[in-house]
């Protein structure tokens, strides 16, 4: 499969979204998941210290052992793990980073995420923090989830010369959440970041497995979140997914190949419960659109 750089990393264009593990996929259910992922080429992998409450990591800890030379491994650290779990103070960045570090069995993680901005921590001193982790040779590129434009300028001023810095973002985009384009997508181009959109599928609505009017089946995300599908988002997918049939395509691989065709996007975050997912999804990862059709794209969305 395609790789596309986050900083000195070669990731691969489709990524596997770990936030299932542990919770909607037990270990041996998850076990088939990440056979499937390599097998199909699929290797960069992200995770997060609260996927599963935990599991997720502790899961693939156990799975990649013999094989982790093989996957470039991210996950992230901010959100509550636990009331004295959580934040970028950089006490605590050291150790929700041994702590995932020993969760996933690894001496290294490649990618480590700052989840979310914390507003009582100046951003300096986290990047301060996590640059010593850089230095210690524990994490070997640092990034950030669910900042704007905004914040990441202002990470990017804080770094000390010749520190770690912010080597990619990564935010939710997706055909029918495209609030991003016009925020952190571009921050990412003026920064020069690398852009890891999530949920990019949102939620399944965009493999055209849900109807209208019809209740999600059980299993499912939707399903398990209560979710509902608005008649916008039906009337979204029905006219993206005649825009791809146009084109001999299918929804799924309009969904990907869209955001892959968006500078500076470099992985698209794609979950699986099941292995037939991953074969989908990774297959999905050839289409890039032209200009114009990105532009009709657009057009659609308005």
């Amino acid at each position: 499969m395609e790789t596309k750089k986050i900083g000195s990393l070669d990731a691969t264009v489709v990524g596997l979204g770990c936030n299932n593990f542990g919770r909607r996929c037990d270990e041996d259910e998850t076990r088939v998941v990440v056979d499937a992922a390599l097998d199909a080429g699929v290797t960069f992998f992200d995770t997060a210290d609260i996927y599963g409450g935990t599991k997720s990591e502790e899961f693939l800890g156990r799975i990649l052992q013999g094989r982790r030379d093989r996957v470039v491994l991210a996950t992230k650290f901010g959100m509550d793990v636990a009331p004295d779990k959580r934040g970028a103070d950089p006490a605590y960045v050291h150790r929700a980073a041994r702590d995932s570090l020993a969760r996933l069995q690894t001496d290294h993680i490649d990618l480590y995420q700052l989840h979310q901005p914390d507003p009582n921590v100046p951003i300096g001193d986290t990047l301060a923090a996590m640059n010593e982790l850089v230095q210690d040779g524990l994490v070997r590129e640092i990034g950030c989830s669910n900042f704007s434009a905004t914040q990441q300028r202002d990470a990017a001023e804080a770094v000390a010369e010749g520190a770690a810095h912010f080597v990619s973002v990564q935010n939710e985009l997706s055909l029918l959440e495209r609030s991003d384009e016009r925020d952190g997508l571009k921050g990412a181009r003026e920064v020069g970041l690398a852009y890891i959109p999530y949920f990019p599928l949102a939620s399944g609505v965009l493999t055209g497995k849900y109807r209208r009017g019809e209740r999600p089946r059980p299993g499912t995300r939707l399903a398990s979140y209560n979710e509902k599908v608005s008649d916008r988002e039906f009337d979204l997918v029905d006219a993206y997914t005649a825009f791809a049939q146009e084109r001999g395509r299918s929804l799924l691989e309009l969904a990907i190949g869209w955001l892959l065709s968006l500078e500076p996007v470099a992985s698209v975050i794609t979950g699986a419960t099941k292995s037939e997912q991953i074969q989908t999804n990774a297959a999905a990862s050839t289409w890039r659109l032209t200009d114009d059709e990105v532009a009709a794209v657009a057009a659609i969305g308005r």
